[in-house]
């Protein structure tokens, strides 16, 4: 009863931590760019949002690991629909009234062109902007990132977890990138672009210098995960190289 028990905190910490951050992502998104120095002649240049966002990779390849592709991929499609209550959230809280005179309602102050916007509605317009391509992003990436960690497995025996936590995130994360840029910009228009300046190396700077962000971060948790994976294994009771909780557990 105590390692059922465990279990379930467990799961539950790492499914919380992974929808908290996503929640956040959505909210975050392109409100900010910051820039993080520069690797040589390449800027870090990446929005807030993607700051907390490479702990989801570490939380599914945690999930994948011991309770399987089917468990990782129930939590990639709630985490969906979390984005999707979040967004219908923004549109609500947009289309009704409200005490700053905008939204349509009978007593309300009339709101003339030249009255400025709320700081919600700037935040609602950036996160609907990187919403639609954060989602399909999302799910792209996220399913990518579960099934090969499981090809790896396999591969591997239950061996070499370095290889299936970064053989995996590396190549998710170049998706998600580089599906959030093209995306954010052609769909939506969001992304800081200079007019006078050359399109495709603008758009290949957001893309290369945040896919090296990511990827920086997924090398340093390879052995936050090699480690969190050998304790959780002792903690929760699963013997055996590569075992993994059945799902009725």
């Amino acid at each position: 009863m105590r390692v059922q028990q465990r279990r379930e905190l467990a799961f539950l910490i790492l499914a919380g931590l992974f929808l908290g951050t996503m929640g956040m992502l959505n909210i975050l998104g392109l409100t900010r760019f910051l820039y993080l120095g520069s690797i040589g002649s390449i800027p870090l240049i990446v929005a807030v949002g993607a700051l907390p966002y490479p702990i989801t990779f570490l939380c599914t390849d945690l999930i994948s690991e011991i309770w399987g592709e089917s468990k990782a991929s129930q939590l990639v499609w709630v985490g969906f629909i979390v984005n999707c209550w979040i967004i219908l959230i923004l549109w609500l809280g947009g289309v009704s009234p409200g005490l700053d005179g905008f939204g349509a309602s009978q007593g309300l102050p009339v709101i003339t062109s030249s009255t400025p916007l709320p700081i919600f509605y700037e935040i609602r317009r950036l996160a609907f902007g990187s919403a639609g391509a954060s989602m399909v992003a999302y799910l792209v990436a996220q399913f990518v990132d579960v099934r090969l960690f499981h090809y790896w497995k396999q591969f591997t025996k239950g061996k070499a977890m370095w290889l299936r936590n970064n053989g995996s995130t590396l190549v998710s994360q170049l998706v998600d990138t580089t599906t959030v840029v093209i995306i954010s910009h052609f769909a939506t228009h969001v992304l800081p672009i200079e007019e006078t300046e050359p399109l495709l190396p603008q758009l290949l700077t957001y893309i290369y210098s945040g896919y090296l962000f990511k990827l920086l971060i997924a090398l340093a948790d390879t052995i936050p995960f090699i480690l969190l994976t050998r304790w959780m294994r002792c903690w929760l009771e699963i013997p055996g190289i590569g075992a993994e909780i059945p799902m009725d557990n």
